[in-house]
């Protein structure tokens, strides 16, 4: 059975349109000009117990406002949502004890505070029973490493130390599911890289059901199996294997050669290329990639080294995106 399901999903918001100048501005307070934006147009999946989905589309795709409905946060216009049996608009206890809504560019955390305050905040607001709370924070705190950090202030830590602190707040009370909004957005390469172990293993162990939503291609690439695309409505939904092959049409022929070439002979194997004297990238049709490779294996360049590899996850998300706004 389906831990979250969602069936024909609608949001709608109403903006009145002003007009500029002084005469404009009293002639809408009589008759405004209503325009409505569709945030989100007949949205549906199903997101089994246990799965880690990545969640993306450009920017104003609806991605948040999304994860917002299915936390209860704003109410659909039309609609179904279930999440593990419940209605999330109907804000139950049972079900706000279930789970955790993290976004990376909002706090939990009491700013002046002491990190270790408002894990304690956290334990009085879920009514986390006293051995449940000591056993779930010192599972946390050692896989995160924020052992050091739970008598300072918030505002005092790093950003990355900060993102540790807010997870841990999130997982006290053991959701079943998390909603992870951009949660390693502004962070350095180090500080990602731990929050993605951390997610990873921590799905691994747990079970927890995941859906992320991030700019950066690697947390998706390390972190989900299954992705889904947005933009107002579904573009793509499945594995990423599966994306990569139908919407990868071209690999890339990397070439490294033991002494300098010209760019003149270069084009004459390939019009799309990066150019260094010594290490050129073409972009050929995966049909074509094996006899280019061979053909200039045969030609009198100064070949050292030849790879072929898939093109980037990122660059095929970035054409896509680009599509779904055409």
């Amino acid at each position: 059975m389906s831990i979250i399901s969602i069936k024909n999903l609608n949001k709608t918001y109403f903006s009145i349109k002003k007009e500029p100048g002084v005469w404009a501005g009293i002639k809408s307070l009589f008759k405004p000009n209503i325009i409505e934006i569709e945030a989100v147009q007949d949205v549906s999946f199903e997101i089994q117990e246990g799965e880690f989905v990545g969640f993306l589309g450009p920017n104003g795709a609806g991605k948040t406002t999304t994860l917002k409905m299915l936390s209860g946060i704003i109410k659909s216009t039309s609609g179904e949502i279930n999440v593990m049996g419940f209605d999330p608009w109907e804000k139950k206890n049972e079900y706000k004890k279930q789970f955790a809504l993290l976004m990376g560019q909002k706090n939990q955390l009491w700013w002046d505070l002491p990190v270790m305050e408002s894990f304690l905040l956290n334990k009085e607001i879920y009514d986390i029973p006293n051995d449940q709370f000591e056993k779930t924070l010192n599972e946390l705190v050692e896989l995160l490493d924020i052992k050091k950090i739970l008598d300072i202030q918030v505002r005092k830590l790093s950003l990355g130390e900060r993102m540790k602190c807010e997870l841990t707040a999130s997982l006290l009370h053991s959701p079943r599911v998390l909603f992870l909004d951009e949660p390693t957005i502004g962070l350095d390469v180090v500080a990602q890289k731990n929050i993605r172990d951390f997610l990873k293993k921590y799905n691994k162990e747990k079970k927890i059901t995941i859906i992320l939503t991030s700019h950066y291609m690697e947390d998706i690439e390390k972190l989900c199996k299954r992705i889904i695309i947005i933009n107002q409505k579904i573009f793509y939904d499945g594995p990423l294997t599966d994306l990569i092959e139908k919407y990868a049409k071209d690999k890339i022929l990397r070439v490294t050669f033991s002494d300098s070439v010209k760019e003149t002979d270069i084009k004459k194997i390939g019009t799309d290329y990066e150019f260094d004297p010594v290490d050129v990238k073409f972009k050929f049709p995966r049909e074509q990639v094996r006899e280019k490779a061979k053909e200039i294996l045969s030609s009198d360049l100064p070949v050292d080294d030849i790879m072929i590899d898939e093109v980037e996850v990122e660059s095929i998300i970035r054409d896509i995106f680009r599509k779904v706004n055409e």
